[in-house]
């Protein structure tokens, strides 16, 4: 670690660039939820825990685009499937949660967004686009390509980054829509999410040699840190492979275990979302058997 702290600048490790970004949308944030909320039709004051989930959201995205383990993962499998895992499965529900509902209805006035949602709101069109796109991702011609093209690499994972947000969406809704699915079924989406999430994984986990160039070519490799670099900064290859090479792994080693850390937080992260929809079940039960008991009671004081 220390060699990768003497190798690259402050700059290149902690990417003050998205820093700022982030910095803007949480200023935009807090604006819309204060200042502004009165504008926003049957508003009411967001609790400090979904302020909190939605910060919590922004390290997420912080960590996955930007920072330390950035640009690791430009020189370790392993470290840029962690970033993916924080940024397509932790960082979505927390903005979702963090953000009120009230401000999503707010859209639904305008013909256009209806129609996004009557189309793009359907379960199975997110299911299937963010796994489709997941998995295209990690074909390892179009993970070379895709890191080695700065430009394409920012608009795919953009682009990814908004289809897990859809395929989110239907598992934890923020408001009543038309295709809103009950917790039973939100297990269902869940379990098969899972099983279309698995292939990537399994490829990366069960390949018996090294799938892309970008961690054993030195002149592939090249191309794509320089993107982590500033403007005319030198590439430092004793760093890509020899006695000063951070990679602590061999590549095959390291590929599988950023296969396997990525099936495990994506298990992790349903599990926790499966529990979370099998309690608000229960509790909905609960209470419609208590509204049931109390209609009962109620008929039966009325004839007595």
């Amino acid at each position: 670690m220390e060699q990768f702290f003497q190798t690259f600048s402050a700059r290149t490790i902690w990417t003050p660039e998205l820093l700022v970004v982030l910095g803007l949308i949480s200023g935009i944030y807090f604006l819309i939820i204060t200042k502004f909320r009165h504008k926003f039709p049957d508003s009411k004051p967001v609790s400090t825990r979904r302020r909190v989930l939605f910060h919590l959201g922004l390290v997420a995205v912080y960590f996955g685009f930007g920072g330390p383990l950035y640009v690791l993962g430009h020189l370790m499998l392993s470290m840029h499937m962690i970033s993916m895992a924080i940024v397509y499965l932790v960082a979505p529900p927390l903005l979702l949660l963090g953000i009120p509902s009230w401000f999503f209805k707010y859209f639904t006035r305008f013909k256009v967004i209806r129609g996004f949602f009557l189309v793009a709101g359907f379960p199975l069109l997110g299911l299937i686009l963010f796994n489709g796109v997941f998995s295209i991702y990690h074909i390892p011609t179009t993970f070379d390509y895709l890191m080695t093209n700065e430009t394409m690499h920012n608009l795919y994972q953009i682009v990814m980054l908004l289809l897990a947000m859809l395929m989110w969406w239907h598992i934890i809704p923020r408001f009543e829509a038309r295709y809103n699915m009950s917790e039973l079924k939100r297990i269902g989406y869940m379990f098969v999410s899972g099983v279309l999430f698995t292939p990537a994984c399994a490829l990366i986990i069960f390949a018996g040699q090294p799938l892309y160039e970008v961690y054993t070519d030195a002149a592939t490799w090249a191309v794509a840190i320089s993107y982590c670099l500033p403007p005319g900064a030198d590439i430092p290859f004793e760093i890509f492979s020899g006695q000063q090479s951070i990679a602590f792994l061999s590549p095959v080693n390291d590929q599988q275990f950023g296969g396997a850390m990525m099936k495990v937080t994506q298990e992790l992260v349903y599990g926790v979302a499966i529990g979370y929809s099998f309690r608000t079940w229960q509790k909905r039960d609960k209470s419609d058997n208590a509204k049931t008991e109390y209609q009962v009671y109620e008929m039966y004081e009325a004839k007595s």
